[in-house]
């Protein structure tokens, strides 16, 4: 069941095992992509990856990521670069989906070189340099565009769909949060509203790609006050599926929400203060004190393993096209029970393939029954800085 061909609207995947969006830090400095990682999306089709989603990539130069070298599609001159790359990996019968996103206020105006933006002007506590600028209606129809084009861009790329990140606290996000979307116009309030702008998203879209596969990744829980629920992510899916969303991903979290999304027993400490731009500056007698404090005051966030999968259970109720489970998933039991047991039509994972690539083909051998991966977090963190890679034993 697992290792047979399936279906996920008209993708034809090799399997039910996709590689989740994962961003790498390969792309240069504009946003094209290198060599290096088209060569790490090859390996990953050699070993029989079901489908590769890709590294986020921004549709606007102020959605861009302040980590280091996102991918980006925001004008035609990524088409070619881009088309050499699903060329290769469709050598190997492999799909590839392109992620597309704007990163609202959880970026930096230092990286991007331009406002940041939300819609609402509420400061991320993540990103606490300032206060994003409030769309406008006019910028809002903007963003629709911008997002519209980067489809287009992508069918012409030859990938064989795209998703679109409407989930961890970035732009779309943080339009269907409560916690995050004060509005008292047509674009908040009521979930109809804050919907609306990806409805404009897949109706404008759809105009000019007809069926091309949209697909989305969706939070339906986080850690905020007032942020995202079950059942409102409900009404949201059947409202995605009404728009002819060809499946939705099930995920959670906010960059605010601290490692909630990527869960661990440990903190990852050592490499936040190595790398991340809030707290490298601390004096060795502060991380000292961090060290051995803020394990202490923290709550722990449980389960760290397969926690989605109640709400992509939950979910799968409610529609009818594929609902794609994520979050610590890492065993081929735990695999075969979600497939089998109806929790979802297909899994996703992003942290065991980075420490092993060939993990499918481990799988179906049997000759590896669960990842190697540690959840230490160490990769997630560092990826502000240096290009993605697992640190298992180097640290």
């Amino acid at each position: 069941m697992i290792f047979e061909k399936s279906d996920l609207g008209s993708i034809v995947l090799k399997n039910k095992i996709l590689r989740s969006a994962t961003h790498e830090g390969l792309a240069d400095e504009y946003g094209y992509p290198t060599e290096a990682l088209i060569k790490k999306y090859e390996v990953l089709a050699k070993n029989d990856v079901g489908c590769i989603i890709t590294g986020f990539a921004a549709v606007m130069q102020n959605g861009k990521s302040s980590s280091l070298n996102m991918l980006m599609i925001h004008n035609n001159s990524f088409i070619a670069p881009y088309a050499r790359m699903t060329q290769k990996i469709h050598e190997y019968q492999t799909p590839i989906i392109l992620q597309i996103v704007h990163c609202g206020r959880q970026t930096r105006s230092k990286i991007t070189g331009l406002p940041t933006v939300a819609p609402s002007a509420i400061r991320n506590k993540s990103f606490n340099e300032e206060i994003p600028h409030e769309l406008t209606e006019d910028e809002i129809y903007d963003v629709i565009g911008n997002f519209v084009h980067a489809i287009v861009r992508a069918r012409e790329a030859g990938f064989d769909g795209v998703q679109l990140h409407i989930a961890h606290g970035f732009l779309l996000s943080d339009f269907l949060s409560s916690y995050s979307n004060k509005r008292k116009d047509k674009w908040g309030g009521s979930t109809e509203n804050k919907f609306r702008i990806i409805k404009e998203i897949f109706s404008q879209a759809k105009q000019v790609v007809g069926n091309y596969p949209i697909l989305v990744k969706l939070n339906t829980h986080d850690n905020r006050k007032g942020g995202m629920a079950m059942a409102e992510s409900v009404e949201i899916a059947k409202m995605l599926e009404k728009e002819g969303c060809a499946g939705i991903e099930v995920s959670c979290g906010t960059h605010e929400d601290g490692l909630y999304t990527i869960r661990g027993k440990k903190l990852p400490l050592d490499a936040v203060f190595k790398y991340s731009f809030h707290y490298k500056s601390f004096s060795p007698l502060i991380r000292s004190i961090a060290k051995f404090i803020v394990p202490l005051i923290t709550k722990k966030i449980k389960p760290y393993e397969n926690y989605n999968v109640e709400y992509s259970k939950e979910l799968k109720k409610h529609v009818k096209i594929p609902v794609i489970a994520v979050g610590g998933i890492k065993s081929i039991d735990d695999i075969n029970k979600i497939i089998s047991e109806g929790m979802a039509d297909f899994v996703s994972m992003c942290r065991p393939f980075i420490i092993e690539p060939n993990i499918v083909k481990k799988f179906k051998d049997r000759s590896q029954t669960k990842s190697k991966c540690i959840d230490c977090n160490y990769c997630g963190i560092a990826v502000e800085e240096i290009p993605l890679k697992c640190y298992l034993g180097k640290i």
